[in-house]
């Protein structure tokens, strides 16, 4: 059927991470996006992409307040969509991995890292 998104796993978007030469991926809200062309052209850097390749991103999205022209540019580089026992909803079910860092658990040259990136994806994309 014509226009029907493919279904990817969270391990198949973990190869695309843009290393070696891979495409970038990123996961948003259980959607699957290539952003490998739109990283140059990203207002707050490729590195804020960076970060999230190959992985789900959605937490630090919603935190940096995207405009509209932003969610519709968006829904252009949406390539598929997670399938159902990876998604978010169902992943707390099914994975034993490591937690990520807590801030606590953070080096003093990570947090503040952390928190200027942050800082500068909001200034530009807000």
């Amino acid at each position: 059927m014509p226009g029907e998104l493919i279904e990817y796993t969270l391990a198949e978007v973990a190869l695309r991470n843009g290393k070696a030469g891979s495409p970038t991926w990123i996961v948003i809200r259980d959607s699957v996006y290539d952003v490998t062309q739109y990283m140059v052209d990203h207002p707050g850097g490729s590195e804020m992409i960076a970060e999230w390749a190959g992985k789900d991103g959605t937490k630090d999205f919603d935190d940096f307040g995207h405009s509209s022209d932003a969610m519709r540019l968006l829904k252009t580089l949406q390539i598929g969509v997670l399938v159902v026992s990876d998604q978010a909803k169902n992943r707390n079910k099914n994975v034993t991995s490591v937690q990520p860092k807590m801030a606590e658990d953070l080096t003093e040259e990570e947090l503040m890292k952390k928190r200027r990136s942050k800082r500068r994806m909001f200034i530009l994309c807000g």
